[in-house]
């Protein structure tokens, strides 16, 4: 059955809200979108809920003038401030010797249990980093796959119970309520990896207006999440301090004049002329490369913060496919090229999020690489199993999609041949009629008929059947 979603990315400068769903074919159908300025918020906690809520609640009635259909369901993203990230592991016992969904969710549980959790938090994610089969390791994904006993090592992230309370009532001042959070850093890098980084291990940074968070991925699996309270605006700040102008005129000379590619020479006796604080008709000359060396030297020193934090954590030198960079500022030129310096010479790629087709604004940047990534972690029918933040077990439902996708696709094509029966002589009729007795499931079970028939029908099965498997 497919379900409607509202997704909501709570950011420090804009709040995003998406109600979205999947098509027939499993594909996210966007059916409104909505977008506000964020109120209430300091470094992606919330400090007024009251604005908070009227933040969330514009951005919603927007999303929501786009169409008629009710969400079944609200997501919404947290902050990385006020989260701790654990390792824990866990051993089940596998009775029958074929391991199901029941026993992959029992030792996800069982390892969620050995997690030492502090009694001030809660448990946001639970997502397997390998499972151990018997004595044979690094099984990507145990299900269906026999054994007498199944390990998990797994990342557990946890989130302060008063910011997550916070939330909800906020959420609830608006009319709303939360079934499920997920980590924004999380959702940018489901939006942003492709395979390969995921497998072989990449740092994903997430550079905003007021914070920048970055995720570790390897083996497919988040491992690390980091939190630095300097993003975007702090640039804009310095460059108003610096420069005695107004932040709006700060902003603005951010934006057309950062760059961290021009050399001294290109930028060598060019000057602009900026307001002055207190006396805004007056204006001062500055030189672009002063504006270049601020602007320089807060970027330098948020990725040395960020490379500072992975490398005490001991997994700088583990990830192979180097770093991603997305969020707003990953379009300020020359951040690759400096990022690559800072990470000695590590690989350095900017990212946007993979797009999503609909009608209403692109998805394909990388502002939006959040909200694109709690899509796809709702919506996306290739997801792995994991434990949400109701501690209830993420399926792999393009597994069990496809499988009733192929049996309707089944009893279609068998009530088609029905009407193909009706054509053919009545000692065809009565053989299937007793195939119908003596198998009550002949609803969904292919009989072998004359080869005659073969050709008017069951033929287009037994090639569907081939593709399927």
């Amino acid at each position: 059955m497919n379900k409607t979603l509202l997704a909501i990315d709570i950011g420090s400068s804009n709040i995003t809200a998406v109600i979205a769903r999947n098509n027939l074919d499993y594909k996210i159908n966007i059916l409104g979108t909505g977008s506000s300025k964020s109120s209430g918020i300091n470094k992606g906690v919330i400090s007024n809920i009251e604005a908070a809520s009227k933040s969330i609640k514009d951005a919603v009635l927007i999303a929501k003038k786009n169409t008629t259909e009710e969400f079944d369901s609200t997501i919404v993203s947290i902050s990385g401030a006020y989260t701790k990230g654990i390792r824990s592991a866990g051993s089940v016992n596998v009775p029958n010797g074929l391991i199901t969904e029941n026993e992959i969710n029992q030792v996800l549980q069982m390892a969620l249990y050995n997690a030492t959790i502090i009694p001030e938090y809660e448990v946001v994610h639970v997502i397997p980093i390998s499972y151990k089969i018997d004595d044979s390791s690094d099984v990507e994904n145990p299900l269906n796959m026999n054994g007498s006993r199944l390990e998990a090592s797994v990342f557990v992230l946890t989130a302060k119970k008063t910011a997550l309370t916070n939330i909800k009532s906020a959420m609830k001042i608006a009319g709303l309520s939360v079934n499920n959070f997920i980590l924004d850093g999380y959702a940018a890098a489901i939006s942003v990896l492709d395979e390969q980084q995921k497998k072989f291990g990449a740092t994903v940074i997430n550079i905003g207006s007021t914070t920048t968070e970055f995720v570790c991925y390897r083996g497919h699996s988040m491992i690390y999440n980091g939190f630095i309270p300097v993003g975007s605006n702090h640039i804009t700040n310095d460059l108003s301090v610096m420069l005695h102008t107004p932040p709006l005129a700060a902003e603005k000379i951010k934006t057309e004049y950062g760059d961290l590619l021009k050399t001294s020479e290109e930028l060598t006796n060019k000057k602009i002329r900026t307001p002055r604080i207190g006396d805004e008709k007056n204006s001062s000359e500055v030189s672009l490369e002063y504006v270049q060396t601020i602007v320089h030297a807060r970027v330098e020193e948020t990725l040395s913060l960020v490379k500072k934090d992975l490398k005490k954590s001991g997994i700088h030198e583990s990830l192979g496919a180097g770093i991603v960079l997305t969020g707003g500022m990953s379009k300020l030129n020359g951040l690759k090229e400096l990022t690559t310096l800072v990470f000695d010479n590590f690989p350095t790629k900017i990212s946007n999020p993979v797009n999503i087709e609909n009608g209403y604004l692109s998805f394909e940047d990388s502002k939006m690489a959040t909200i694109v990534g709690i899509l796809l972690y709702s919506l996306e029918p290739n997801r792995g199993f994991e434990l949400d933040s109701n501690k209830n077990l993420i399926k792999k439902r393009k597994t069990n999609e496809n499988t009733a996708k192929m049996e309707d696709d089944i009893a279609l094509s068998t009530a088609k041949e029905k009407v193909v029966q009706k054509e053919q002589p009545k000692v065809r009729r009565e053989q299937d009629t007793s195939a119908s007795k003596t198998n009550p499931d002949s609803a969904t079970t292919l009989t072998r008929l004359p080869e005659n028939s073969k050709k008017k029908g069951v033929g287009k099965i037994w090639n569907m059947i081939t593709e399927w498997f």
